[in-house]
């Protein structure tokens, strides 16, 4: 089957056809930068053209990727270009006006599915993840598409055009529109966030993370969300007369009244114990983290970085302004890591060892070694297994013939280590087993 997305270089585009290839699709994505478009293409093994048209007359689903503004008119000029019983889909957070353009545009023989996929580039899988369709229309492609996203594990939701519109003004405008309203606030107070360092709590510091990465969007996008949404205005103005009424009431030192505001909005804000439970869950994350890393000091962990996956692995040295310092025990390196920990994940020691027999070298050894005759070799392969850093243990040999002593038997492992020094563990531990090595 051949998948065109257009604008497939960059952003949702770009994850989609991630996505698209690893489910051996034919796809090939376009874009108006050559050199991004070529880069992306080998990267993610997929085809790519300029070429917006041939893209259109070829493909068996044509997925319209490209900014909300730009939306109607791409979808006017390849309407009359797709091929008899193919399929359009759009993939904008703005659904009312790109599905009015596919109805009216599109041919018979074509059809189309209006979604919009509530996740952004930086998802790194489907599952779990929203998707909204506001089909029209369900032709056979429907229930093709419908349980594709199914098998996906994804959280699928029908609606109308109208009705999702309306929602993504509450999800989306209304909450970038307060959230950069206090990111500028703080700009036009003068205040440098690392003076607040020292009065964070918990729910300030998801506060300013959440603002964050609102404002470190494509501010292209979050002013066409704002502008191309029919609802912003009416919410946008409700917002304001709501801060209006706040001021009012604080500047009259009316307290009773500030009390029935708040008591009021609380009402509305749905399954509170459940919001207070999640949100006590995210500042757990965020406090627990730090305290293992904290116990962590003078000990050898795994840290792997959530954007690149590359892992660190290292004593803990120190913890210093949201970072982490870690010197490197690969090798004998005094190399040194510095990493904010905001962007690591914690590994576990199982998850540590596994890593390390996949990516270090592995040392084999054999040690021969006399025990009483009456030994289990299953029960002694077991505890030597639990020394540090020993990945494998196998028994090769038993012997008990004329050359061992009278009630003895002589055991040979084949012992696969992750560092040299484990050698003298092993021998320490078998000695303690009141054993003799030969």
């Amino acid at each position: 089957m051949k998948i065109g997305i257009i604008g497939g270089t960059k952003g949702l585009g770009k994850t989609l056809a991630s996505y698209l290839k690893c489910e051996n699709f034919n796809v090939t994505i376009t874009g108006r930068d050559k050199k991004s478009g070529i880069e992306t293409s080998k990267k993610l093994n997929v085809d790519f053209t300029t070429d917006n048209d041939y893209v259109a007359k070829n493909s068996d689903i044509l997925i319209i990727a490209v900014p909300i503004a730009n939306t109607v008119e791409v979808i006017k000029n390849l309407a009359g270009k797709m091929k008899k019983g193919s399929v359009m889909i759009d993939v904008t957070s703005i659904k009312m006006k790109p599905t009015e353009t596919m109805e009216e545009c599109l041919n018979s023989e074509v059809e189309f599915i209006p979604t919009h996929p509530i996740f952004g580039p930086r998802t790194p899988s489907l599952e779990g993840q929203v998707i909204v369709l506001t089909p029209t229309v369900k032709g056979k492609w429907y229930p093709k598409i419908y349980n594709f996203l199914k098998n996906k594990n994804m959280r699928i939701i029908e609606t109308t055009p109208e009705h999702h519109d309306y929602m993504m003004g509450i999800v989306q405008v209304l909450t970038h529109f307060s959230y950069i309203s206090i990111a500028s606030t703080i700009e036009k107070l003068n205040i440098n966030l690392k003076d607040t360092e020292n009065y964070e709590s918990p729910i300030y510091n998801l506060m300013i993370d959440i603002i964050a990465r609102i404002t470190s969007q494509n501010p292209y996008l979050t002013y066409s969300i704002q502008t191309e949404n029919k609802n912003g205005n009416h919410i946008r103005q409700s917002f304001i007369d709501a801060t209006c009424e706040i001021k009012d009431v604080l500047l009259r030192e009316d307290e009773e009244k500030f009390r029935e505001i708040t008591i009021n909005a609380k009402k509305h804000m749905g399954d509170v114990k459940a919001a207070l439970g999640r949100s006590d869950k995210a500042i757990a994350a965020l406090t627990n983290e730090e305290k293992q890393l904290h116990s962590s000091i003078g000990r050898e962990i795994g840290l792997q970085h959530i954007y690149s996956q590359s892992v660190h692995v290292g004593i803990v040295k120190e913890l210093k302004d949201g970072f982490v310092i870690l010197k490197s025990t690969r090798n004998n390196s005094n190399r040194e890591y510095k990493l904010k920990i905001s962007n690591i994940i914690i590994l576990t020691e199982e998850e540590l060892f596994e890593w390390k027999k996949k990516n270090w070298k592995i040392y084999t050894y054999s040690i021969s070694c006399l025990f009483e005759e009456c030994s289990d070799s299953t029960i002694i392969k077991d505890t030597l297994l639990k020394v540090p850093n020993i990945s494998s243990v196998k028994l090769t040999d038993t012997y008990n013939g004329p050359q061992i002593d009278k009630g003895k038997v002589s055991y040979t492992f084949e012992i696969e280590s992750l560092s040299e020094e484990s050698a003298e563990d092993i021998k320490e531990l078998i000695l303690g087993f009141g054993a003799k090595i030969r």
